[in-house]
């Protein structure tokens, strides 16, 4: 993160292609986040009530509580993490502070309600299904926009440090550097 602090990231075009890589593996992410939520429910709140607690008729049983604190256990540290560079990654986008601040908490209280709403169908009411289906998309929009955003600014950048390049007939970091000194 030193060199989005320090500016570095104008001569770094590695660091650039890494965080590129990150964001496509993150991607990679999003799309089997949706692949095992439509594997065990989909959009109607009767799959997540079945999900949750059980169906005669498909002969499942109600998801424990054990089942649900280490699913819930694992996520909410790893979800942090995600949400936590994701979103450190969009502080140095161009995009306006307030889209920031919006879409950033947008993410984190996504991610939290996510979780939470398998709790609370399982354990409180079947009517918060609606509440589950509402926040995972939520959290999966959210995603995407830190995705597309974080991903659209690096590669304006990379853009930006060719057409530097080709019009002083030197590479990319080489035309950043002569003009952002050692």
């Amino acid at each position: 993160m030193r060199f989005f602090v320090t500016g570095e990231q104008r001569r770094q075009s590695m660091i650039n292609l890494i965080i590129l890589m990150f964001l496509g593996y993150i991607a990679l992410f999003w799309v089997s986040n949706a692949l095992m939520y439509f594997h065990k429910m989909n959009l109607t709140p009767q799959s997540v009530v079945a999900y949750y607690l059980g169906s005669e008729e498909q002969f499942t049983q109600p998801k424990s509580y054990q089942s649900l604190l280490e699913v819930t256990h694992f996520h909410l540290f790893s979800m942090g993490i995600l949400v936590l560079t994701l979103t450190h990654l969009l502080l140095f986008t161009a995009l306006n502070p307030t889209l920031k601040l919006w879409l950033t908490g947008a993410t984190f209280v996504s991610a939290v309600a996510d979780e939470l709403a398998g709790w609370l169908v399982r354990f409180a009411h079947p009517a918060f299904a609606y509440f589950k289906i509402g926040a995972f998309l939520a959290l999966e929009i959210s995603l995407a926009a830190l995705l597309f955003f974080t991903a659209a600014s690096l590669v304006a950048q990379r853009s930006a440090w060719r057409a530097a390049a080709a019009t002083s007939g030197a590479r990319a970091d080489d035309a950043v550097r002569e003009t952002s000194g050692p």
